[in-house]
């Protein structure tokens, strides 16, 4: 599975350098491949016309003859996945075409299905003849980038329809469009759209209205149920959408759906007390937490006797973080980049709350002596994080995997292959 997964590794930009030497190849996260939209999309030379290519069934129709004959996989492992079947309500279903949609395995053949579209492209539509064709894709799911909307619609889509037809697809005639940047296009979820010579990138309205409905099922699904019951089952459908969203500019979006989530409990807690009066419900339901007002919150008595609080966090007080690519060339299962992912979760874990948690545990836990020279980490010394499993060798990012070192000592691991022991908590 690992030599499977290391087939579709795609080269991905960093967010500084030239966006026309950055690799075509299908993104490791829907934030990389927006990312790679701004670089392409957002200078004032560059291309002006987008090509939204979506696939008919992209999953149900791949042809099998082609799968087999193609797919870099152990032809018996292959031929046993493309031949399963499927259950449908107690009922196995033949494969006709295809891969089943869930299975471990079927968004890596239906990504190798893909691979190569990019190189025709590149092949057809050179960078330096000023075409402007960038192909930016996740999973099955791909813009294409054009000078004019002449050359998107009479050589660059041909040549898709042709390469598709190949593996047995085809692209959906309703759902495939050439747009015009400044009418603006959607793209996993997100709204691309110049104003002016400015390209934002936003949450689509229809990412807003699924999130809504889904809030609205949730709420009226909870009538007679308790708030604290509610709030539990509220917080993760709101936080899992906004933290999908906070690498773009979506402050203001994130304040819109505030105001329509506080309507709709506004609503839901007037129709469990229509005697009350307003200010009544107010007190009931709502809080001031740390200078917050109208925080959906209840306070509960646990068993114990404690009182714990329950509320309901807004989606506006989500800072708004970018995203930082990873670069075009990283492997995960190349030793050579060990130290660049350890940097890129180093980072993570000083700008997020959890992982500063992480930071100072690991630090407790080794007495804040670095494990190779037996010096203090310090502020002053600087320190970065070291898999004592290398990821790059099936290691995880567990605690037990990590300890904290010296810069320089972490350099000195690497470069003469030192040994590390963890600590033994104290």
């Amino acid at each position: 599975m690992q030599a499977l997964y290391l087939l579709v590794l795609d080269p991905i930009a960093e967010t500084t350098g030239d966006p026309n030497s950055y690799g075509f190849r299908q993104h490791r996260s829907p934030a990389d491949a927006l990312q790679q939209c701004f670089l392409v999309l957002s200078r004032k030379t560059s291309a002006q016309w987008i090509l939204e290519g979506d696939i008919h069934s992209c999953f149900d129709k791949i042809d099998l003859g082609w799968m087999r004959q193609h797919i870099p996989l152990e032809k018996p492992i292959l031929e046993q996945w493309l031949s399963a079947g499927y259950v449908d309500k107690q009922r196995l279903y033949p494969t006709a075409a295809g891969v089943p949609q869930g299975g471990i395995i079927s968004p890596v053949i239906a990504n190798l299905t893909l691979d190569g579209l990019e190189t025709l492209l590149q092949q057809h539509f050179p960078r330096h003849k000023g075409y402007k064709v960038n192909l930016i894709r996740f999973a099955d799911d791909f813009i294409i980038t054009g000078h004019n909307k002449a050359l998107l619609e009479q050589q660059v889509k041909p040549l898709v329809e042709h390469f598709l037809a190949i593996r047995g697809l085809t692209l959906s005639a309703h759902k495939t469009h050439i747009t015009h940047i400044n009418d603006g296009f959607d793209f996993l979820g997100k709204n691309i759209r110049k104003y002016g010579d400015v390209l934002l990138i936003k949450p689509a309205k229809s990412s807003v209205k699924a999130l809504l409905r889904k809030i609205q099922f949730h709420i009226r699904q909870g009538r007679q149920a308790p708030t604290e019951k509610l709030i539990a089952i509220l917080t993760p459908v709101i936080r899992s959408w906004v933290n999908y969203h906070r690498h773009m500019v979506s402050k203001r979006t994130f304040v819109d759906v505030d105001c329509h989530i506080f309507r709709m409990l506004w609503s839901w807690a007037r129709r469990r007390h229509p005697t009350k009066s307003a200010r009544w419900v107010r007190q009931h339901y709502f809080r001031s937490v740390g200078g917050q007002n109208w925080v959906f919150a209840v306070d509960v008595k646990m068993q114990d006797g404690k009182t714990k609080r329950y509320q309901l966090n807004k989606a506006a007080h989500i800072p708004i973080k970018r995203h930082i690519k990873v670069k075009s060339q990283a492997n995960p299962y190349d030793p050579a980049w060990e130290t660049y992912f350890e940097q890129r979760l180093d980072n993570k874990m000083v700008n997020e709350l959890q992982g500063r948690s992480q930071l100072l545990n690991l630090w407790l836990s080794q007495r804040g002596i670095c494990p190779v020279c037996r010096q203090k980490i310090t502020r002053q010394t600087g320190w970065h994080s070291h898999h004592l499993v290398w990821r790059s060798h099936g290691g995880g990012d567990e605690m037990g995997n990590r300890v904290l070192l010296h810069p320089n000592c972490h350099r000195q691991v690497h470069s003469h292959g030192v040994t590390v022991e963890k600590p033994r908590p104290t």
